[in-house]
């Protein structure tokens, strides 16, 4: 957008590259436009009408007066400029976007005026500004043409049935957008209209009795956009041909000079040149400044309010698609360029297009991020626009000063006070901050449809009223109130002047009531300094806009204060980058989003991940070798500036509001840059012209003299100064020529790394065939291949970093929030999939509606089936072989059911989101769309030939990329959803050989995980199976597994418990392995069994992964069956052994608390699980541990603590303890008090459960190191014990508690189901 992108030459220079005349070509005569006929072709076509009829017969609805006719590029000054070639079909597009329109005395002829911009390959820019008017037609072939196409209209209309005439098809998805914008808007008013419908002579046009005007016009093509200078030279020219006496000098003169003799300000400077009438001043920021954005900012703060903008900008940044809304080509222009040139020091790079011509409207169906603007027709409703897809749409309908929003999205940081800061802002200036008030300016704001309508004092009450109307109605949060009132209201009132006064005293700013103070003061002091009017208006907008555009960029400033740290700089030259640029990571996302306030992190989690941040990036990395970018320059040198004065808060994370500190500075530099004018260019002069020419008739705009605009002068001062600079560019380059690469390849090389929508940034505005749509699509089709393969691979990366980072595969990795963006941008992805040439767009979610589509189908064909029932044979078979779980039905509609039973979720988009979710979770994404496109009938129907569904090798490989992401678990549904019910069955599996698989006593179980528990169950007995609903309780964790020990079989040998989630299928086996019942094992009742996630084994068998897995994998089968017998076996683990086991368990539970919050997963696992801290310290007491069967009663580690404690307990009462030191005799205290609160709990967990249990409360309160100690004192152990055992060696245990000791610094939590019942 910076000037700097302007090729080289003496172009840069030159205020204004072209001026060109838009019009009617009275050679050729009246033309109907081709392009939107071409537009009604391609909509007849696609719906299936006869497209040739539709050209042929269709016009003769509309009156002659409405239609739209070409209109050609009448003359441009001068021929061509090599920097920035003359593309005549765009500016004819963009000039005039709804082509000629015509107009009798009858109508409303203001002239208007509008901007456009060329985007092109490159990305550069080119401005354009244009003043439309209506000129006298003179031309009798044309009058008359029109004369005759009136007759034939009439004559249809008389000959056709009036009512019926009007198309029926508006479910189409853009035939409504065609209605909205084939005719030009309607200029006269309804009852002329209605009588020229019924074909009498009212509003008609008749030769003889009505003047007939044609649109013209003007337009001045500049590599920067000065707009109100442009428009101000423009409209003195047009004075100047309506005045009724002639110009000074020819009109010649005055374009010659703005042509050629009007250099543009240096950077810092400011420039006055002359018009035809008075002055015109311009003015450019200086290089540490913002770069220039000429166009009213406060315009588009005043059209939306400062809430809907903020919304507006934050949708931007995230890359959505955003559509703007307006009757007006300026107000769309507006709003387009204020909101990217608030993304400074970041810039758009995706399709930007702020008025988008009727022709061009299939470009909405582009499957990426855009910009664009569309002109809506007077009277049009919104609903009756119906957009290709509305997913991720931001749509802004400018004129009703309301947005509608995409779904979910984050919030910009500190939003509130932002947005207080930006309202004071606009306060200060006299702004409502509501919005929704046009904007006050000092010429009559300009109405560019050529439609409008005369601004009578009548109309303009209803206008008042009406707005007052939209002020109350609390749908657009306009409850604006006139500020003058309001503050009279303020000062009047003692009350609020001595709370206000109190206020202050206690610090708290009441800024907004001084900011009106000052606005109303602001408001009685103007038009001083000998300015007119309209200069002070200029002035007025120009400090808004630049104070507005501070604020926005102090916000990036202080987030992204240190984002030089997390570049990664790693290759040695340019040439090398540019070549493995795919490859590389550029940017240390994971440690710059670890660095930044939690409340931020939503938003910078999914910013990050844009392509404007990317480019950002890529341009600081080439900074090393090449001339920085403007926008970087500007903000590494403000944040060095920051960090000079350290104006950021001492603590790194602080998310505390820094507000803008230089909106004062900003706006002194450009009062001081129009206070004193920099530069004058030379004066408008007679040019070498022949006597005569140059003559013209007052109200027609003449033919100019090709001769003398085509060519500039040959000596001015300033042509010689680019002269001299051109030389020392020359020099310079070639001096580093040899360090660059040749231009084309890096250029090329840049376009590849940029790689989506890069080329698809501006449509070629002039070919329009068939052919060339379907390129364009092609581009499309193959961006979101690429887009496809990048995210999966991204997010590949992420899961695996975090599983596999001793693989050294990623970086050391940030949480769930991470995750969460990538499957929010995964889920963009399919939705912009899905709605890629669509024929007929259903409901706002393409991919739920096509879902619905195949719902219904296949339902249907259930129906059929049952009627003609056939047996099942497979299916049967599979489930009988199932010891455990029968198998769960992979369905794309048992999915999409349960997504539907879920009364959270109100909307489409967010049914398809969450069916994404779960079928990522269940690792199906893949198989279920390829389900859902194997049904190639439908997907005929609803899509046409050139969407990327219908592509079956892109297709193929999009599915292929979606099934790498089966390689990683996501628990994507589970998290998110946290409180929907969810069906759950359990299924207990006994050990039968050795036990009975009846039991006569009452079993129970309680389910628990990470986001509660299901309480305790009774299981109907000898069942052993049961299903049962209850709220997500997340990953599991734990199941108690119990009974009541009635009857005489009471005893009960259990292998496992397996918890199956209905939704997701997820599986968990909680392995037990040991008897439950009084006076076996270690006499528990019940038992806490710790949950692992069972991998299903293999794609072909997705159904027979929940069924037990062997016997020997049931992890506490080795070590618990029966400690005793183990070491009959001989297959003791040795004390190396023991140790790294406790050292191991230990460090995981350390690696734990190192993860952040939202991605550590169960401690109970690292606790009590196989390899945990319990298990391993069992074995550290099995070490040596005398543990005969005594009468065939077997001793367990529980039963050494208990004789311990005792012998503590009398000794203690013996008084033996009572020299020993103070601290041990509070810690042989302690420990008696937990063991004897164990022992007495009401719960019959067995001595093995309760060592467990006193590990456990040991190490959250960090007791273990210290008993330990006690323990090895008391002499009980020389009984228990052999003189070999681990724990009767000093140092062993020494080094044992050191360990031990390092889980003090974490703050460990037990799960209730551990600690239920005990008292302490």
């Amino acid at each position: 957008m910076s000037g700097s992108s302007v090729g080289s030459g003496a172009a840069p220079c030159r205020f204004a590259h072209y001026f060109v005349i838009c019009g009617i070509d009275t050679e050729t005569g009246l033309e109907p436009d081709e392009l939107a006929a071409l537009y009604q072709w391609l909509e007849a076509d696609r719906q299936g009408r006869d497209p040739d009829a539709a050209t042929t017969g269709e016009n003769f609805e509309q009156s002659p007066l409405k239609r739209t006719f070409k209109s050609k590029v009448l003359a441009h000054y001068p021929e061509n400029v090599e920097w920035n070639p003359f593309d005549q079909d765009a500016v004819n597009m963009l000039c005039m976007p709804k082509g000629l329109s015509f107009r009798t005395q009858a109508d409303q002829r203001e002239p208007q005026f509008h901007s456009f911009i060329i985007t092109k390959e490159d990305g550069s820019r080119t401005y354009g500004f244009v003043h439309t008017f209506y000129e006298e037609v003179t031309s009798p072939q044309i009058c008359s043409a029109m004369q005759t196409l009136y007759q034939m209209h009439n004559a249809e209309h008389a000959s056709a049935n009036p009512p019926s005439s009007s198309s029926s098809s508006s479910s189409s998805s853009m035939d409504s957008l065609a209605s909205s914008l084939d005719e030009a808007d309607s200029p006269t008013s309804s009852s002329s209209s209605s009588s020229s419908r019924g074909g009498g002579g009212g509003g008609g046009y008749d030769a003889s009795r009505d003047t007939l005007y044609v649109s013209k016009a003007l337009c001045l093509i500049t590599p920067m956009p000065f707009m109100h200078a442009c428009r101000r030279f423009l409209s003195q020219l047009h004075r100047a041909v309506t005045a009724a006496t002639a110009p000074p000098l020819p009109l010649e003169s005055y374009v010659h000079n703005i042509l050629y003799e009007v250099p543009l300000p240096p950077p810092g400077r400011s420039l006055k040149f002359h018009g035809v009438y008075e002055p015109v001043v311009c003015q450019r920021p200086g290089l540490s400044e913002l770069p220039l954005a000429d166009f009213p900012l406060g315009d588009a703060f005043s059209l939306l309010g400062v809430e809907n903008l903020v919304q507006l900008f934050t949708c931007t940044l995230l890359e959505m698609q955003i559509l703007l809304y307006s009757q007006d080509y300026q107000r769309l222009m507006t709003v387009a360029e204020g909101i990217t040139t608030l993304l400074f020091p970041f810039q758009w790079q995706h399709v930007y297009v702020p008025i988008l011509p009727a022709s061009l409207l299939h470009f909405l169906d582009a499957p990426v991020p855009y910009l664009m603007g569309l002109q809506s027709k007077e009277g049009t409703d919104r609903s009756k626009l119906e957009l290709p897809q509305e997913a991720n749409l931001c749509f802004v309908d400018i004129d009703n000063h309301c947005i509608e929003l995409p779904e979910d999205f984050p919030q910009f940081p500190n939003k509130t006070e932002f947005i207080q800061e930006l309202s004071e802002v606009l306060l200060s200036f006299g702004l409502s901050p509501k919005g929704g008030a046009p904007p006050r300016t000092g010429t009559p704001a300009p109405r560019s449809n050529p439609g409008s309508t005369p601004s009578t004092p009548g109309r303009e009450r209803k206008a008042a009223a009406a707005l007052r109307e939209l002020e109350d109605d609390g749908r657009n949060g306009n409850l604006a109130g006139d500020e003058l009132a309001v503050l009279e209201l303020l000062q009047g009132n003692a009350t609020l002047e001595r709370l206000q006064a109190l206020a202050k005293r206690t610090g708290v700013t009441v800024a907004r009531v001084d900011a009106l103070r000052a606005g109303v003061k602001g408001q009685g002091t103007e038009g001083q300094g000998g300015r007119t009017a309209a200069e002070e208006e200029e002035l007025r907008n120009a400090k808004l806009s630049v104070q507005l555009r501070e604020v926005f960029a102090s916000r990036f400033t202080t987030m992204f204060a240190d984002y030089e740290a997390f570049v990664i700089q790693s290759s040695p030259d340019l040439e090398s980058w540019l070549t493995n640029r795919e490859q590389m990571h550029n940017f240390d996302k994971a440690s710059f989003l670890s660095d930044q306030p939690e409340p931020y992190l939503p938003f910078l989690s999914h910013f990050i991940e844009t392509q404007m941040f990317a480019t950002f990036v890529d341009n600081k990395i080439m900074s090393q070798w090449e001339e920085k970018e403007t926008l970087l320059r500007v903000f590494d040198g403000r944040i060095d500036k920051a960090r000079l004065y350290n104006v950021r808060a001492p603590s790194l994370r602080s998310s505390n509001y820094q507000r803008c500190t230089i909106l004062k500075e900003s706006a002194q530099a450009i009062e001081q840059r129009l206070m004193k004018i920099d530069h004058t260019a030379i004066h408008p002069h007679l040019l070498d012209m022949k006597i005569g020419q140059g003559k013209y008739e007052q109200g027609f705009f003449p033919k100019l003299q090709a001769d003398v605009l085509n060519a500039g002068p040959t000596n001015n001062k300033w042509s010689h100064r680019t002269a001299t600079t051109q030389r020392r560019k020359d020099r310079h380059r070639q001096q580093t020529e040899h360090l660059n690469l040749d231009n084309d390849l890096k250029e090329k090389y840049m376009q590849e790394a940029r790689s989506l929508g890069k080329n698809l940034r501006q449509p070629k505005l002039s070919d329009l065939s068939p052919a060339v749509i379907a390129q364009t699509n092609w581009k499309f089709v193959e961006g979101l291949l690429k887009e496809c393969r990048m995210k999966t691979k991204r997010m590949l990366v992420e899961k695996m970093g975090r599983e596999a980072v001793e693989l050294g595969h990623g970086e050391a990795n940030i949480t769930g929030l991470e995750e969460n963006t990538l499957i929010a941008s995964l889920c963009d992805l399919l939705e912009r999939i899905w709605s890629h040439g669509l024929q007929v767009k259903q409901g706002k979610s393409a991919l739920w509606s096509h879902l619905l589509h195949y719902q219904a189908r296949e339902e249907k064909l259930e129906q059929q089936q049952a009627e003609s029932p056939v047996p099942h044979v497979a299916e049967r078979r599979k489930s009988e072989s199932a010891i455990g779980m029968p198998s769960l039905r992979v369905s794309v509609i048992q999915d999409m059911r349960h997504i539907q039973s879920m009364s959270e979720i109100k909307t489409e988009v967010g049914r398809a989101r969450a069916w994404i979710r779960l079928s990522l979770e269940k690792k199906l994404l893949s198989q279920h769309l390829k389900q859902l496109l194997s049904r190639q009938a439908l997907t005929k129907k609803l899509y046409k030939r050139y969407a990327f569904l219908r592509c079956e090798e892109e297709k193929e490989q999009f599915l292929f990329h979606l099934l790498s992401l089966n390689a990683v678990d996501y628990f994507c549904f589970t998290s998110v959803f946290t409180t929907i019910m969810i069906p759950y069955r359990a299924v207990i599996i006994p050990i039968k050989k050795l036990s009975n698989a009846m039991t006569t006593s009452n079993p129970w179980v309680c389910v628990s995980g990470e986001l509660g528990d299901s309480g305790v169950m009774q299981i109907p007995k000898n069942v052993l199976e049961m299903t049962f609903d209850c709220q997500n309780l997340g990953k599991l964790t734990t199941v108690q597994l119990g009974h009541d020990n009635a009857g005489l079989l009471a005893k009960w040998l259990v292998d496992c418990v397996m918890v199956r989630n209905e939704i997701t299928g997820h599986t968990y086996k909680f392995p037990c392995g040991r008897w439950l019942g009084k006076g076996v094992d270690d006499g528990s009742l019940e038992r806490v069994l710790i949950g692992e996630l069972v991998v299903p084994s293999g794609e072909e068998d997705s159904g027979r992964g929940c069924r037990t897995p062997p016997l020997q994998r049931s992890p506490s089968q080795t070590r618990r069956i029966s400690i005793t017998s183990l070491s009959g076996r001989g297959c003791k683990p040795t004390s190396a052994q023991i140790q790294e086991a406790i050292g191991e368990a230990v460090n995981n539970i350390i690696k734990h608390f190192h993860k952040p919050e939202k991605e550590r997963g169960s401690l109970t696992i690292l606790l009590c699980g196989e390899s945990g801290l319990v298990g391993a310290l069992e074995q550290f007491f099995h070490h040596g541990f005398k543990s005969a069967r005594l009468f065939q009663k077997t001793v367990f580690v529980w039963d050494f603590v208990e004789k311990a404690v005792a012998y503590m307990e009398s000794a203690d009462q013996m008084g033996d303890l009572q020299e020993t030191a103070e601290p041990l005799g509070m810690t042989c205290q302690s420990l008696c008090r937990y063991v004897n609160a164990i022992n007495s709990t009401p719960r019959s967990i067995g001595k093995d459960g309760k060592f467990q249990l006193l590990v456990c409360l040991g190490a959250r309160d960090r007791l273990l190191p210290q008993w330990l100690p006690l323990l090895v004192e008391c002499p009980v152990i020389l009984r228990m014990y052999e003189d070999s055992a681990l724990l009767r060696d000093r140092s062993t245990v020494n080094a044992l508690i050191s360990v031990l000791q390092t889980l003090h610094d974490f703050p460990i939590t037990l799960e209730s189901s551990l600690v239920k019942g005990v008292d302490l």
